[in-house]
């Protein structure tokens, strides 16, 4: 397969040499105000730091695991609020499926489909949203070797979509751990565009019980160390008080601090942007 260097989703481009592209929004849609609220404060945010953002909300927590955990409004409640979103702020959507058949109303909506880490491999799942005329963004599974994720990417391109994102979000490391090889977004760019995902790369699966803990504070170093790294775009979950957010509180970002969060990432990645030749 011939390496993708620049995707475009709803007119927006992703890539090598684009500007930089900021996928953000809560874990879940927790409800209409909530929603609104934060799209509306990222949206200044964006303005203010010169991000092309994309706001991202899940519908449908469907790998929670306790099985009474909140899993957000399903599929009709979740779309129809994220379409308001979409036409009230003028906003590109991002939002993820785990079944086939969720591809095509989702595509309805949103400008990128997104397979969740667990499900990477899962060719139906990656053909149907191949199929649906949507950008594809594929998380790397926390199983999963980096230079392993272009069949995944494969599989997608195969299926007639060549707008194809790969996500880094951590890989397992012992039990209840992550952590993230930088060496890998390289690996991965030589595939497709890459998206860093500051704040699932934090996560601690499952370490608190039934849920998954978190180490939030170190969102900072390794946001800034994918700038220097030379990402592509950031992905990162926010709410504006995560001890109470209804999913990942342990994981998820301050939004009174993201624009100060991003003005650094900014700055790190100008810093970065000259390759060194080391041969």
């Amino acid at each position: 397969m011939q390496s993708i260097d620049t995707i475009t989703a709803a007119g927006v481009q992703i890539g090598r040499g684009a500007p930089p592209v900021l996928l953000a929004g809560p874990c879940v849609v927790e409800n209409r105000g909530l929603l609104l609220s934060i799209a509306e404060s990222l949206y200044r945010i964006a303005e203010n730091t010169g991000f092309r953002l994309f706001f991202k909300a899940s519908f449908d927590k469907a790998n929670r695991s306790f099985s009474r955990a909140f899993r957000g409004p399903g599929m009709d409640a979740g779309l129809q609020l994220l379409d308001e979103v979409k036409n009230r702020f003028q906003l590109p959507i991002v939002t993820d499926i785990h079944l086939p058949e969720q591809a095509v109303p989702v595509s309805q909506v949103v400008d990128i489909i997104q397979i969740p880490a667990f499900l990477c491999r899962q060719t139906d799942l990656l053909c149907a949203a191949a199929a649906a005329g949507r950008a594809v963004n594929i998380k790397k599974g926390q199983f999963m070797a980096p230079s392993d994720m272009r069949f995944a990417v494969e599989k997608v391109v195969d299926a007639g979509c060549s707008d194809v994102l790969l996500t880094e979000r951590g890989t397992s490391f012992g039990y209840n751990d992550l952590v993230v090889d930088f060496r890998g977004i390289r690996h991965m760019q030589a595939v497709c565009p890459v998206v860093f995902d500051a704040t699932h790369s934090v996560q601690q699966p499952g370490a608190e019980g039934g849920a998954s803990g978190g180490v939030r504070e170190c969102i900072p170093d390794l946001t800034l160390a994918a700038a220097a790294a030379g990402v592509d775009a950031l992905f990162m979950e926010v709410h504006p008080d995560p001890s109470a957010a209804l999913s990942d509180a342990a994981s998820i970002f301050p939004l009174g601090k993201m624009e100060n969060l991003l003005k650094r990432f900014l700055a790190v990645r100008e810093a970065a942007a000259e390759p060194m030749d080391v041969r």
